[in-house]
C-alpha cells in the first residue's frame, strides 16, 4: 500500500470538510447578521450615495430621489429635478409612511453591508419631531401631505411629542396673520411627508 498517497487523501479529505464546515458557519453567521439590521440601517447604508431609489407611500404617491440622511425615525430624499434651473426639493419622511423601497440591484446588495451605528452621528439620533421643531424654528414653508387631508401647504407653527401644529396659508405667501386661512393639529401617524424647497432652508 501507497502510504504516502493514503496519508494525502486523508489529509485532503479533513481539509475539504474543515472548509465544509466553516462555510456553514460563515453562512450561519452572515443570517444572523441581516436577521438583525433594521430599514434603518438599510437605508443608513445607501445614504450619501447617488443611487436613485423610489419610496411607495401610504398615500399611495412615489417619491423619487437618493437619500441624503436617515434619522432615527425618519429619511430625507433629494428628489431627482427635472431641469436644473429648478429648485431641489427634500422630502422628509417618517419611515412608518415608507411602504415600500425599489432600487438596482447592486443597491440592494450594498445596503445589507455593515453601516456605523445610528448613535455615531447626530443625524442617527435625530427624530421627526426634531427635525420639524427646526423647521418650525426657521419659519420654513412646507408641502405637508397626510393620510386623509392630502397635501397643504403652511409653515409648522411648533412640534410636540407625538404631533404639530400648522398654520395653513397659499405657497408662495409669508406666514403673517392675515395670510392664514386655519390652523391644524397634526398626529406624526397620520403624515405622509414634509417636501421642502431645499433654497427656503435658511
Amino acid at each position: 500500500m501507497n502510504w504516502d498517497r493514503l496519508f494525502d487523501d486523508l489529509e485532503g479529505q479533513l481539509a475539504a470538510e474543515w472548509e465544509a464546515e466553516r462555510a456553514v458557519r460563515d453562512a450561519e453567521s452572515e443570517r444572523l447578521r441581516i436577521s438583525r439590521l433594521s430599514m434603518s440601517d438599510r437605508l443608513r447604508a445607501l445614504s450619501g450615495g447617488d443611487a436613485p431609489l423610489v419610496c411607495d407611500l401610504a398615500d399611495g404617491r412615489r417619491v423619487s430621489g437618493v437619500v441624503r440622511t436617515v434619522g432615527a425615525d425618519w429619511l430625507a430624499i433629494e428628489e431627482s429635478r427635472a431641469a436644473p434651473s429648478l429648485p431641489g426639493c427634500v422630502h422628509l419622511l417618517p419611515l412608518h409612511s415608507v411602504h415600500g423601497v425599489g432600487t438596482d440591484h447592486g443597491a440592494i446588495l450594498r445596503s445589507l453591508d455593515d453601516v456605523p451605528s445610528s448613535t455615531a452621528s447626530l443625524h442617527g439620533r435625530a427624530t421627526f419631531g426634531f427635525v420639524l421643531r427646526d423647521l418650525a424654528r426657521r419659519r420654513v414653508p412646507v408641502h405637508l401631505s397626510t393620510r386623509v387631508s392630502g397635501e397643504i401647504h403652511g409653515t409648522i407653527d411648533r412640534a410636540g411629542a407625538d404631533h404639530l401644529d400648522v398654520a395653513v396659508h397659499d405657497a408662495g405667501t409669508p406666514r403673517t396673520t392675515r395670510a392664514v386661512r386655519e390652523f391644524r393639529v397634526v398626529p406624526f401617524a397620520a403624515v405622509v411627508g414634509v417636501r421642502v424647497v431645499a433654497n427656503q432652508i435658511r
